[in-house]
């Protein structure tokens, strides 16, 4: 009985130059999912670490020569490469015999103790070949020059880890590229990436990043093996099996490398991005401070003003996140001149509403109470081009000129509201097709599912507003359970008795129902009859007048507003509004 055969790995190795440093290992699945990176010295300990994924079919690519012949001076493979990367800094050292680490070579004798055939050309099931990561980069990434994160005498240690965290940035970019590289922990098992970039994030000092350099060099050798093996139209083999070759992605032929000027004007080069990284590792600590102060902010300002959320959120640019951005080019052309202050998303916060209204009025209260910068509906946009897709709204808000909002660089904060079932849309989809989980051949019916589920999602979003409006128009015939002698109003008695009273304006919270009905218990208000008598003497309009208000204004503030006009200082005193006095009394000042 034949048994069908296991899917190929794919397995980068940062060969160290002796046997006590450490060798980073990587290994890809068919899909292009990280399952395995570490470090290991010597190598029967990679040959442990390698076992469970060299026994059936594999590529291996090794940071290490394979082959070598020549006495002295280069190889062909060196001299050929060297003619088209030397000048993006991307050039080989010399290999040859008269160098003790390659008589013989580290790698040519692993890959014999492993088993694997070492012929560029050959198609063997298990089969080497020899990478080299800076020309890789080059024409992976389209650079102009390398990334300038290894160590070398004069580099600083936040030059090298902004140059890293760039790395591994493009890196996380690979998950849309053909073929995908997936490096998120979120498919269930822990690949050990989150844990590389977490360590680059915290390092303090240069060999810190030296132990994690092989490792993520390793990964990128893994993705030149499945690159080379899903796209062999687009890879170049310098060399031949004889005298030794080197298995690269093609150099693009419209690629021009840094002028010498530039880099004579930077022999340790400060580029854009690179001082980009600098100034935002100095200021995450601070923009995570304002983070959390804006989403907290966005909070008090919705349940102030009653209007009905399902969660608020923060969250800070993570550095790898800023690097892959701040690394992004447009027909080789850098995308931001100055990316510390034009990437605008370093403090995001994001708003989930239950129904598209909520989305409105939070954009309406935002917009009075901040400087709207930019202001974009997606699903707007997407609609007008007669397409189903990607529906949130988004808004640039210009941060106060006050602590701890001073710090952060880019002066903005990118708030996101979006309905829950469009929240559960985008995600599912991030999570799904932007995280090279998709078989190219499922790709189109995939495209068309979600579509169907974006325009189904639309719908559902209507139908949950219309099935509000109906229970508004309707909710003052409906009775409510309560028990005759609990003398206090509930905060279910009072959503219908307020959807009653205030027809025209917006749910809030359930919980802002039951704030107001402790709050009336406070006062000695324990009936609706008796809370409609106190109301009938307050001038709603004439409220809404005093304090400015540009939109109505939700149910819960309506009654806010009018128990601070019938009782002022008495109402601000209560014990439940011990946490909003100061904002009451100024809102007071308004009325009065």
């Amino acid at each position: 009985m034949s048994h069908p055969t296991p899917p190929p790995y794919f397995i980068g190795l940062d060969l160290a130059w002796g046997t006590t440093r450490p060798t980073g290992i990587a290994v890809l699945d068919e899909s292009g999912r990280l399952v395995h990176v570490s470090a290991a010295v010597g190598d029967d300990a990679i040959t442990a670490a390698l076992a469970p994924y060299v026994e059936g079919p594999c590529v291996v690519a090794v940071d290490a020569p394979l082959v070598v012949t020549n006495p002295d001076g280069n190889r062909p493979a060196e001299a050929a490469l060297n003619r088209d990367f030397r000048a993006f800094d991307a050039g080989a050292h010399p290999v040859n015999r008269g160098r003790p680490e390659f008589d013989p070579p580290r790698g040519g004798t692993l890959a014999a103790r492993l088993g694997l055939d070492i012929d560029p050309a050959s198609a063997a099931p298990r089969r080497a070949i020899e990478v080299y990561p800076h020309p890789a980069t080059v024409a992976l990434f389209r650079l102009d020059r390398t990334i300038k994160y290894k160590h070398k005498t004069g580099r600083s240690f936040t030059l090298l880890q902004a140059e890293l965290l760039r790395l591994i940035g493009l890196m996380e970019g690979l998950a849309t590229a053909d073929p995908p590289l997936v490096l998120d922990d979120r498919g269930g098992d822990d690949s050990g990436w989150d844990d590389l970039r977490a360590a680059v994030e915290d390092a303090g000092r240069k060999s810190e990043l030296r132990r994690i350099e092989d490792q993520v060099d390793a990964v990128l050798c893994a993705y030149v093996a499945l690159f080379a093996t899903r796209r062999p139209d687009a890879v170049t083999t310098y060399g031949d099996a004889t005298t030794g070759a080197i298995v690269t992605p093609t150099l693009p032929v419209d690629l021009l490398p840094a002028s010498r000027s530039a880099r004579e004007s930077a022999p340790d080069p400060v580029a854009p991005v690179s001082a980009a990284l600098r100034g935002f590792v100095d200021a995450l600590p601070r923009i995570r401070e304002a983070t959390d102060a804006m989403a907290a902010a966005i909070t008090g300002l919705l349940d102030d003003a009653g209007v009905n959320y399902l969660t608020v959120s923060g969250r800070a640019k993570s550095l790898t996140s800023f690097a892959a951005k701040a690394s992004r080019t447009v027909d080789g052309v850098p995308l931001y001149a100055d990316p510390l202050t034009e990437i605008t998303d370093q403090l995001g916060v994001r708003v989930v509403t239950y129904v598209t209204d909520d989305v409105d009025a939070v954009v309406d209260l935002l917009a009075e109470h901040h400087r709207i910068l930019d202001d974009r509906d997606l699903g707007l946009e997407t609609a007008s081009e007669g397409r189903f897709g990607y529906s949130s709204r988004h808004l640039l808000l210009a941060l106060p000129d006050v602590a701890p909002y001073t710090d952060v660089p880019c002066g903005a904060a990118s708030v996101q509201v979006r309905t829950v079932l469009q929240h559960a849309w985008a995600e599912f989809e991030h999570d799904i097709r932007y995280k090279g989980t998709v078989p190219e051949a499922d790709a189109p019916d995939l495209d068309r599912r979600f579509t169907l589920a974006a325009g189904l999602i639309e719908l559902a979003d209507k139908e949950f507003s219309a099935i509000r409006e109906r229970i508004q128009s309707s909710v003052g015939d409906s009775d409510t359970d309560t028990d005759p002698n609990d003398p206090r109003i509930s905060g279910q008695e009072l959503a219908t008795f307020l959807t009653s009273r205030y027809p025209d304006a917006g749910w809030s919270r359930s919980d802002h129902y039951d704030w107001m009905a402790r709050l009336l218990l406070e006062l000695g208000v324990t009936s609706l009859d008796e809370l409609a008598v106190l109301l009938e003497t307050v001038d709603h309009a004439a409220l809404d007048v005093r304090l400015g208000y540009k939109h109505p204004s939700r149910a819960v503030r309506r009654l806010d507003d009018a128990l601070l006009a019938l009782f002022g200082e008495q109402y601000v005193g209560l014990s439940g509004n011990g946490d909003r006095r100061d904002l009451l009394r100024e809102r007071h000042a308004r009325i009065t």
